[in-house]
């Protein structure tokens, strides 16, 4: 198409036509060449960048995406996703056109999270972050090209070290425990290994005295202030665990005194708060090392392996793959290689 002179200025403009991503005709115009030439190299780099590639604003694709992931993702994993690019990617990017997004762009981006005071493995999630959303306008919006692919990733998968319990750390902390609530609440996760949402949503027909067993199907959160129960993190959150008949007497004793819960009735009807600042107090008042909730989690999982006990079991117990906890505790299991190494050296030897 044709470029035009102002013959105000003096200078030369572009006008064009072309079609956007929802199939629309839309005119553009671009002013202020001194030369034709540059006008019209102008114009055929936009009109080549058009094919195929949708024009639409990154705040546009993040609506998109959001809506998307609303229909397919449980309510917490989305709210999680919201936070992250609402308050560090969306001002970054939202207001620029997705196609003119390059992967100098990306790494402007990413120098900016790394002088943020962000733990390696977040920085790490907000990238991967980015990475989806741009995987998520090639997939299905005819973007042509990922400009995360070139520019490689930051932070790290794994925090450099795991906060969790020994055995006599957890019995100096329970014995500072007053809240007898609490005081069972701590006993279940650790010695079983729940999250702490499976625990919170547990109710009397998920605990089978006879069997020693309780069930996880469901978990809790709070959220906007409502009580909210779901389905667990994964299918293999499902999973019925085996307790220790120490463990099982005193869900006994406190089903008991429990007079008027309902079959569906929460046995621990209150939130992570509660048990976040019981777990302060019981920290000060016995010296233990301060940990969050969910490594008491990492605890019972430190626990079994120097117990002996092999990954497939405890994938099975925790509600995770043999992958998964090879990948974040495969650490702990040192002196299980030198046990290997010298059960093999005694056959050499022989």
């Amino acid at each position: 198409m044709p470029v035009y002179q102002d013959e105000t200025t003096k200078t030369w403009y572009v006008k064009c036509y072309y079609t956007d991503w929802t199939g629309a005709r839309k005119q553009k115009m671009k002013r202020g060449f001194t030369r034709q030439r540059d006008a019209k190299a102008w114009e055929r780099v936009f009109l080549e960048q058009q094919q195929g590639d949708p024009d639409m604003t990154f705040r546009s694709l993040y609506e998109l995406y959001l809506t998307d992931i609303q229909q397919r993702l449980k309510a917490s994993t989305v709210t999680g996703r919201i936070s992250r690019c609402e308050h560090n990617i969306l001002p970054y990017f939202e207001n620029k056109q997705i196609n003119r997004i390059t992967p100098a762009d990306i790494r402007k981006w990413q120098g900016e999270i790394l002088t943020k005071n962000f733990k390696p493995t977040y920085q790490k999630t907000l990238n991967e972050q980015l990475d989806m959303i741009f995987n998520f306008a090639t997939k299905y919006y005819g973007l042509r090209k990922n400009p995360c692919d070139m520019t490689g990733t930051i932070g790290r998968s794994k925090s450099g070290r795991m906060d969790f319990w020994t055995k006599d750390e957890f019995q100096r902390f329970i014995e500072c425990v007053s809240d007898p609530t609490c005081y069972l609440a701590f006993q279940i996760l650790f010695y079983t290994g729940l999250r702490c949402g499976e625990l919170l949503a547990l109710v009397p027909g998920d605990i089978n005295l006879d069997s020693e067993t309780l069930t996880v199907n469901k978990t809790f959160r709070r959220e906007h202030g409502a009580d909210v129960i779901t389905s667990p993190k994964t299918e293999n959150s499902i999973r019925t665990v085996t307790l220790p008949p120490s463990l099982v007497e005193q869900l006994r004793q406190y089903i008991s005194q429990i007079y008027d819960i309902a079959a569906w009735g929460r046995l621990f009807p209150f939130t992570r708060s509660k048990l976040r600042l019981a777990m302060e107090k019981g920290c000060a008042k016995s010296g233990v090392k301060k940990i969050r909730i969910h490594d008491i989690r990492h605890s019972h999982v430190s626990l079994l392996i120097e117990m002996g006990f092999q990954p497939l079991l405890i994938a099975e117990r925790i509600g995770d793959t043999v992958e998964m906890v090879n990948d974040i505790y495969g650490h702990l299991y040192p002196n299980k290689h030198r046990d290997l190494a010298a059960a093999l050296d005694s056959i050499v030897s022989k």
